[in-house]
């Protein structure tokens, strides 16, 4: 099979094409595990922080790619839940120990065991892929597979920031950068929180237009102020310079869910930044949200099939998941990017 396989760790912006095309034998399935042949894999933030470090894999070479869309072509002799045929969703989460006290309390996703799709174990950057049937989702009959990808983490994701924001209907909401999950968090919040006014802080005037064509309330670059205090506001950037330059709009009791694995490094000193009784003080907080549960992608997918709000996608070839990756680096994103193999 072909597969784009990273073979070290390099930065984007002296290394171009850090991942390479080869050809690799197909995996065989153990017997729980399905094969999947798949048709269609996002590219994430969070694939750049592997290829540059910050969440490095834990083996070399390695397939990145954690929004897998396929169809179960083999599958163990012990697998129950699938047939050959099945169309099914891989996501970021790939394993869990199931025993331990997060485990057992539904916080699967704090595992010391935890394993990671694309980072701990191969993804989708490839013609095939495996999964243990416990791990892999029937994806929603109302979707393509290209918009089906970026549901499996951009969404779910999304999905458990949204949760962690803890708003009711009519709260104002702030959205901190708008790529890939951000669009998908307002289609959420338009349809859960009706009533609900968005904010979205972008310094990309295209992602600031785009917003507004979702119906956004107001749009506006990091430093501005809004016109309304914010109850909750969901950081999706890879950067520490928007936090604190939005966590003077949000109201009394407020909070700023960050929604990323890893913060780059570069512009880590704006921390120094923050001011406390301007911030933080009168209650308000930060918090982050730390990988998905199979809960929250089941409730996801459940929302996005009842609602039918579609991502908007950009698709490349699996031989382009290098230009993909290097566009995203470059904040040019509209929606999701999905490579279709």
């Amino acid at each position: 099979m072909k597969a784009m396989l990273l073979k070290k760790i390099c930065d984007l912006s002296e290394c171009k094409e850090p991942l390479v095309l080869e050809e690799i034998l197909i995996p065989f399935p153990k017997e729980r595990e399905i094969l999947i042949k798949v048709s269609a894999c996002g590219v994430c933030r969070t694939d750049l922080d592997i290829i540059e470090g910050r969440t490095p894999p834990s083996k070399l070479p390695i397939i990145l790619g954690h929004q897998i869309v396929g169809r179960v072509v083999e599958k163990g002799e012990k697998v129950k839940n699938f047939n050959i045929g099945d169309r099914i969703g891989i996501a970021w989460i790939n394993y869990s120990c199931g025993k331990c006290k997060f485990c057992l309390s539904g916080q699967e996703n704090l595992c010391n065991e935890f394993k990671a799709t694309g980072r701990d174990v191969d993804g989708g950057y490839a013609e095939y892929t495996l999964v243990s049937e416990d791990f892999a989702y029937k994806i929603p009959e109302n979707y393509s597979d290209e918009e089906s990808a970026p549901l499996l983490c951009a969404g779910a994701v999304g999905y458990r920031s949204l949760k962690l924001a803890n708003i009711k209907d009519g709260d104002n909401i702030g959205l901190s950068g708008f790529g890939a999950s951000g669009h998908l968090v307002l289609k959420m919040i338009k349809v859960l929180y009706p009533n609900s006014k968005i904010f979205v802080f972008s310094r990309n005037e295209k992602e600031r237009i785009f917003a507004k064509e979702l119906s956004a309330f107001w749009t506006g670059d990091f430093g501005e102020e809004t016109p309304e205090k914010l109850k909750a506001i969901i950081d999706t950037t890879p950067a520490w310079r928007p936090i604190v330059s939005v966590l003077k709009n949000l109201e009394k009791g407020g909070r700023l869910v960050i929604n990323a694995i890893r913060k780059e490094e570069k512009d880590k000193e704006f921390l120094l930044n923050i001011n406390y009784e301007r911030d933080l003080w009168m209650e308000k907080e930060i918090k982050s949200t730390a990988n998905v549960t199979r809960k929250d992608i089941e409730e996801f997918l459940t929302i996005a099939q009842k609602f039918n709000f579609k991502p908007e996608v950009q698709i490349y070839p699996l031989e382009s998941a290098n230009l993909a990756l290097l566009e995203l680096k470059q904040g040019k994103i509209r929606g999701g990017k999905v490579l279709k193999i």
